[in-house]
């Protein structure tokens, strides 16, 4: 078979080579949709309570590996290429799926476990949110929502340890206020509950 040919096999050894160039994964903290990655792009977050696998058919099938790739093709595509989140976010989506049904998975039978895993705004249990998270993704649609829980976390002295939270506390604020100028969806919503309470 030659190299070039499209194959499970392949897109299970080009999975293997991405995992392996991730420089550190860290699953200690709070990631709003599961996974995320840093500012320098040098660290993969995976949610704390993110299990490591599922079972699949009698097969334990361990999930780390398929989000590496996501927010690996997600964050180059964004940095070196110059894309929209939300296009490289589909092209990142459409990679994460053909791996997970290149090992044999239903992509629906994927998505229902992770689903069940998927910290959102509103989550309460959004608390301990690294400081070099890269906050791109969570600039679209339900963006300052998000950076409104995360400074409330910070401002209740739930900042990682380490960290002044006065400062971190500061740099969210700022981005709320670059974001709300942005005339993203989220902003435009928040903005109109701003005039609102007026």
């Amino acid at each position: 078979m030659p190299e070039w040919y499209v194959s499970s096999l392949m897109m299970d050894r080009a999975l293997d080579a991405v995992a392996r160039r991730v420089k550190k994964l860290d699953r200690a903290h709070d990631i709003p949709y599961l996974a995320g990655y840093s500012l320098d792009g040098k660290t993969i977050y995976i949610d704390r309570h993110m299990p490591r696998a599922f079972k699949y058919r009698g097969r334990s099938i361990e999930t780390d590996r398929f989000l590496i790739l996501h927010e690996e093709v997600e964050k180059t595509l964004i940095d070196q290429l110059g894309l929209h989140y939300l296009h490289a976010h589909q092209i990142a989506t459409r990679a994460e799926q053909a791996a997970v049904r290149a090992a044999g998975i239903t992509w629906r039978d994927y998505d229902r476990f992770m689903q069940k895993y998927v910290k959102t705004i509103g989550d309460e249990r959004l608390t301990k949110v690294p400081k070099d998270l890269d906050l791109k993704p969570y600039r679209d649609e339900q963006d300052d929502d998000l950076l409104r829980r995360m400074l409330t976390s910070v401002k209740a002295g739930k900042a990682p340890q380490g960290l002044h939270a006065r400062d971190l506390a500061e740099a969210i604020e700022q981005l709320r206020q670059r974001v709300r100028r942005h005339g993203t969806l989220g902003a435009q919503r928040a903005a109109a509950l701003l005039r609102k309470t007026k």
